[in-house]
């Protein structure tokens, strides 16, 4: 049975695999770290025991939301304005509010106002810049307070 090479394995060949290797791995482990820190933000709350003691008290107002069964539909109109259309909720007296988040974090939040149109939607009063954004859809109806989040492309 005949090798590979011609000659005898040597310490010059074992030094070339062993930085081959060690630059790989290296290599490798530059694109991960750069890829991870150019991706995500990196906050998810600020404090994080805080955020557990507050824990319980947004589970209840969660279930409170989900009772009142109203559901928003947003969707991007052609001039970048958000239009929300709500339903099973009260026809007048309701106030709607949005943040609005970049999911990776690389643009600032948007707070977005909006007014209701004549069909019963509520378009934003501002434009929303192109691409992929998470609304956090907030709606008051007198004492009344509903949340939710979506996504809007």
């Amino acid at each position: 049975m005949k090798a590979f090479t011609t000659g005898p394995f040597t310490g010059r060949h074992f030094s070339v695999i062993i930085v081959a290797f060690f630059a790989v791995v290296i290599g490798v482990n530059l694109f991960m770290a750069r890829a991870a820190t150019s991706t995500f933000g990196g906050v998810v709350v600020e404090n994080s025991y805080v955020a557990s003691q507050q824990f319980n008290t947004w589970l209840d107002e969660a279930a409170k939301e989900k009772a009142l069964g109203w559901t928003a539909t947003p969707s991007r109109r052609k001039d970048n304005r958000i239009a929300v259309t709500l339903t099973g909720a009260p026809l007048s007296g309701l106030d709607l509010n949005a943040t609005a988040r970049h999911p990776l974090g690389h643009q600032p939040d948007q707070r977005l106002t909006f007014e209701r149109q004549s069909d019963g939607a509520f378009v934003s009063r501002d434009p929303l810049p192109a691409g992929r954004w998470r609304l956090r859809i907030e709606a008051a109806a007198g004492d009344t307070h509903w949340r939710t989040e979506q996504d809007v492309r």
